[in-house]
């Protein structure tokens, strides 16, 4: 291949209405165009069409032209991808149309039943017969990061993270620097195309990345998806430029206006209508764009059983993939049916992620060390032998109580069968037995606490065993301390686990009154506390002296108190005087609070050591703000009791529940004669069964929306 260089002709010689510039302009488009299609060849289709010397040349007139003529540089550009300044934050980008997350499986038996609920749905609307079969497009479940590419006019406008599903985050910079993802596409196109796929680091490029954090004393990553979200979210498009990330599109959003190009994948004979399609056809024609598809691992199957059979096949292969999956991913090939069988709040209807059994791994269990909790709460934690496990590195597992210990047999010196439980809490399985040796060791729990040398004690009924040493013991007041700087109670910004151990192991810190007492120049005394971090602790203290009362009473660590439990008695005594004077009697007039909780917070202030330490605080200017009684007009929720389980898809469920509240409802964790609603997420728990069995109201996010709104009206 000749390529003919370009003489450049001096700027300042040159306007736009010049023939030189207007042939300098073309001379761009035109290699901007080529570059694309040889980016496509490589990244795309792994075809390369010229080789590297050649590919160098053509960028590097590019280069130049630009460099000469900067009027003529755009975003669009394949010199632009090296990445942008960095920036402070992301902004906000909400979806046209919403990013839903998946439905999960793990059985067979829940393949059949997806299938079946589809096959009655159609036979409903007279579309099939019972006994025939739907057409399903199946594909891998990539463990990266998904993303919503928007091109207007052809031309990469936007890209963002899924998010919460209606409301993702701005990461177009970083998008740009990924040269599979076409900044422009030359061919016909929608006015409005919105493309959507993963983002994912195969397992190469994640070694290497590694490998170069060692190199230079950096953090490594845990896992590839890790090392993708943590790339794409960095703050430096240089930073992400830098990492191969790769792309593969598996999906649209928002398409307005059809091309004769779409059409002729499409079969529509309709101008906007694509419900004679497939979403197989769609995504050869989003690969036809120059957008890189799974296609090698794409099938077309028409019953259930060949849904099984492709999901055992990519089981088999799983390991010997250049990327990570966690699952296989099933939709029903007609967008016709698609479009009638429709969404819920949560997901689409028409698809079905089966999920990989979470990932074992055979490790020793090497001893068992005690931690103390902030209520005294001793809890064995099993030591391992570090094993990587569904591509975390476990070395530790939490083993609960006594009772679990005993239950699962477990003894040190045991090898082991470790999971992380949802796939992400790591979670003994049990021994394996054929393994045991003779040398291995029972587990006797302490009678003395492991940190303060106080005794040990078990409540009748309870299987915790707990220290009596109470604040006396350090390891108690360190987690006490992490509790009521926590963001959900007096929200101290900067004050972590570190620091905690820092100022408490250094007799800094004895109670929660001592940290109102610091100061910079104290902080600046221990080791590694810069004076930005020290400055700007100082100032989140200082915003912490005015709690409302409700968080002052979470923050004070008092048993069985919950966040939910402290806002109903600080909206029931409103001052914090009112709390500490209240009797049994007044606490047990709280509807959901029983003997249990009313005696622990009667017991608590009738400490003569709790109220000094409420003294102390008031000393040092903590005034937690008095409750606001609200207008005696009747809020939708007024008087409704509400249980949440499962996962949210829409709201975290601490925003969930502060909605609830707002809106004049109380939120308690377990079903009873009272509860009015059970507020039902993806993969409920046996509060479901319960709720049935009560007769309770199960409603979804959408239905708790409407039920607000409705009332309102």
């Amino acid at each position: 291949m000749v390529l003919k260089q370009v003489v450049i002709v001096p700027k300042e010689f040159l306007d736009k209405n010049d023939i030189e510039f207007n042939f300098i302009k073309n001379k761009v488009l035109s290699l901007r165009k080529e570059i694309d299609k040889h980016n496509i060849a490589y990244y795309v289709y792994d075809s390369p069409t010229i080789d590297d010397l050649e590919y160098d040349s053509l960028m590097d007139q590019l280069v130049k032209l630009e460099s000469s003529y900067p009027s003529l540089i755009n975003n669009n550009s394949p010199t632009q991808r090296v990445g942008s300044k960095p920036s402070l934050s992301f902004k906000q980008v909400k979806h046209s149309i919403p990013m839903l997350s998946l439905s999960n499986a793990f059985q067979d038996t829940n393949i059949i039943s997806f299938d079946n609920r589809l096959k009655s749905f159609l036979f409903n609307y007279e579309l099939i017969n019972m006994e025939d079969n739907i057409d399903y497009f199946c594909d891998l479940k990539l463990d990266g990061l998904a993303v919503n590419l928007r091109y207007e006019k052809g031309c990469l406008v936007s890209a963002s993270t899924r998010g919460d599903g209606y409301i993702g985050e701005d990461v177009t910079a970083n998008i740009r620097t990924i040269k599979s993802i076409p900044l422009f596409i030359h061919d016909s196109v929608p006015d409005v195309l919105e493309v959507r796929g993963e983002i994912f680091m195969n397992h190469k490029d994640f070694q290497r990345l590694n490998d170069y954090q060692r190199l230079n004393g950096n953090k490594t990553f845990m896992n590839p998806r890790n090392a993708a979200a943590g790339s794409l979210r960095s703050l430096d498009p240089v930073l992400s430029a830098s990492r191969k990330l790769n792309f593969f599109a598996y999906g649209w959003g928002e398409i307005t206006g059809i091309t004769d190009n779409l059409r002729k994948y499409s079969n529509s004979d309709h101008q906007t209508d694509l419900h004679s399609s497939y979403h197989s056809s769609m995504l050869n024609w989003i690969s036809s764009l120059g957008f890189p598809i799974n296609s090698q691992y794409h099938r077309v199957v028409n019953n259930v059983n060949e849904m099984i059979e492709y999901y055992s096949e990519i089981n088999i292969l799983r390991d010997s993939l250049p990327y990570d999956i966690d699952g296989v991913v099933y939709k029903v090939n007609s967008l016709y049916f698609q479009d009638l069988i429709g969404y819920s709040s949560r997901a689409p209807r028409f698809a079905l992620a089966h999920k990989f059994s979470p990932e074992e791994s055979v490790t020793q269990l090497t001893d068992i060390n005690i931690q103390v909790g902030r209520t005294g709460a001793i809890t064995p934690v099993a030591c391992l032998n570090p094993v990587i496990v569904g591509g975390a590195n476990i070395s530790s597992a939490t083993l609960h109580n006594e009772n679990e210990i005993i239950r699962k047999d477990l003894r040190i010196g045991d090898f082991v069968r470790v999971r992380r439980a949802g796939d992400v809490i790591p979670e003994i399985i049990g021994p394996v037995l054929e393994l045991r040796s003779q040398d291995v060791i029972f587990f006797k729990m302490p009678t003395l606490c492991p940190v303060c040398k106080s005794k040990l004690s078990k409540i009748d009924g309870e299987s915790v065993i707990r220290c009596t040493g109470g604040l006396y013991c350090s390891a108690q007041l360190k987690q006490r301390l992490l509790h009521a700087v926590g963001r959900k109670a007096l929200n101290i910004v900067g004050l972590g686990d570190v620091l905690i151990n820092k100022l408490v192991d250094s007799n800094i810190v004895r109670s929660l009154a001592d940290i109102y007492d610091l100061n910079i120049e104290l902080l600046l005394r221990i080791e590694n506390i810069a004076i930005k971090s020290a400055t700007n602790l100082m100032e989140s203290i200082k915003k912490s002296r005015h709690p409302k009362l409700d968080k002052f009473l979470f923050a004070l660590g008092i048993r069985h108190v919950g966040e939910m439990t402290a806002f109903a008695i600080a909206k029931r005594f409103i001052s914090l005087d009112s709390v500490i004077n209240c009797s049994l009697d007044d606490l047990m007039t709280i509807p959901d609070i029983g003997h249990k909780v009313a005696s622990s917070v009667n017991i608590f202030f009738s400490e003569p050591q709790n109220i000094d330490l409420i003294r102390l605080l008031e000393n040092r200017g903590l005034e937690p703000e008095s409750f606001v009684v609200e207008s005696n007009n009747l809020k939708p929720l007024d008087g409704k009791t509400f249980v949440i389980t499962g996962k949210l898809k829409n709201l975290s469920r601490e925003n969930i529940k502060k909605y609830i509240i707002e809106n004049g409802g109380k939120v308690v964790n377990s079903i009873s004669s009272s509860t009015n609603y059970l507020l039902s997420g993806e993969d409920p728990g046996s509060k479901l069964i319960k709720a049935k069995e009560a007769n309770v109201t199960i409603i979804n996010e959408d239905d708790l929306l409407s039920l607000v709104e409705r009332i309102n009206i």
